[in-house]
């Protein structure tokens, strides 16, 4: 008895050591609202408190999109320009279920449980969620089924081009009755104990615990031996179909696994926002993941919530400081950062290879490009 112990203590230790950082991140955004709360004294769900909260809940959300982004660049060497497809697959559903088919529902059906008495919006609460997850799915199965023939570029460019149909369908004025074609649904009905607007300290600390599993959930698949087999097919796809493993199999594992994330993150930003609009499902969306894997490290999982919080924190103080100039501040920065440390700030830390010398370099040749020697 004390051997078994004494044998799961020992990967609890493990995981405090290689999580700390992650953890003591949890830590201080669990006292976050109550720090902030006893310093302005502005109440939990008021004032300059429920601001930051809200700022940190859309953080929260993105950081989750980031990770599920990571999960297909950084581990599966997928490069996706449609990303935004299964986020805006998540936020949609939700919100065309909560809009019109949840009210409809609740009026005519009522769902008791002894103890808990009528249940009925946790069980409609529990449906849109499980069909935004299962639309989100099959997103994925179409972005994966097409890259049966086509890698690289080439597939880029396809996934793009599905993922701005879908952004085109959204805008559409045919189904302007459902979607509101451009303006998108606004008001949408959420429950009411999910209420951001009433209940703001409530939906960070349920944005903060979906950024948490889905963390820990990612990092469990990726070192899971399916996991293995996907990061060894981005190194060399042939050499693991000679050895037995398809990697057109794994590659549709990493696809459902990171739609299913992402469209789950939709669905919470749709209620976060209680709207849906064409901008959840735009191609810019894709670009400002990429940019926050990119700043934080791809194939490090911790560097998408870092990358997510300094995209959040330029948006905030760029814009504060220098209005609508602030994406040329910001382009300004993120070229210091890729030339500068150029595997992301976690890639780089993890790697060792902060050379500033050679960025330098870097900018040098940029700016004073060498002529090549004819002789």
């Amino acid at each position: 008895m004390a051997e078994n112990i004494q044998k799961s203590k020992v990967p609890f230790k493990k995981l405090l050591k290689r999580e700390t950082g992650f953890l003591v991140f949890v830590a201080i955004m669990i006292a976050f609202p109550f720090v902030m709360n006893w310093v302005t004294g502005s109440g939990l769900n008021g004032g300059i408190t429920k601001y930051w909260q809200g700022q940190l809940i859309s953080f929260f959300v993105m950081a989750v999109l980031a990770i599920s982004y990571d999960l297909l660049i950084g581990y599966s060497g997928i490069l996706s320009f449609g990303h935004a497809a299964f986020f805006g697959a998540g936020a949609y559903t939700t919100a065309l279920l909560f809009t019109h088919w949840a009210p409809g529902f609740v009026a005519q059906y009522q769902i008791t449980f002894p103890g808990l008495g009528d249940i009925t919006g946790e069980i409609v609460f529990l449906l849109v969620l499980l069909a935004a997850a299962l639309v989100s799915l099959l997103m994925g199965l179409l972005f994966s089924a097409s890259s049966m023939r086509l890698k690289g570029a080439y597939f880029a460019m396809l996934t793009l081009a599905l993922a701005d149909a879908f952004h085109i369908l959204s805008k559409a004025t045919d189904f302007t009755k459902w979607t509101g074609a451009d303006e998108g649904l606004h008001g949408v009905p959420v429950p009411l104990w999910l209420n951001p607007t009433q209940f703001r300290t409530r939906f960070y600390f349920i944005a903060l615990i979906f950024l948490v599993i889905a963390y820990f959930v990612v990092r469990r698949f990726t070192n899971s031996p399916v996991g293995r087999v996907i990061v060894a097919s981005r190194e060399n796809e042939d050499r693991m179909r000679m050895i037995g493993y398809n990697p057109a199999v794994y590659r549709t594992i990493a696809f459902l696994m990171s739609a299913l994330i992402a469209g789950l993150a939709g669905a919470l930003y749709s209620m976060w926002n209680m709207s849906a609009t064409p901008s959840m499902t735009s191609a810019t969306l894709t670009i400002n993941v990429l940019i926050m894997v990119i700043l934080g490290g791809m194939g490090t999982l911790i560097g998408p919530i870092v990358g997510a919080g300094m995209m959040q924190a330029f948006s905030q103080f760029l814009y504060t400081w220098f209005g609508a100039r602030w994406p040329l501040i910001f382009g300004l920065i993120f070229i210091l950062i890729v030339l500068f440390v150029p595997y992301g700030i976690i890639g780089t830390i993890q790697m060792k290879k902060n050379d500033f010398k050679a960025g330098w370099k870097r900018i040098i040749n940029l700016l004073f490009p060498q002529k090549p020697d004819k002789g």
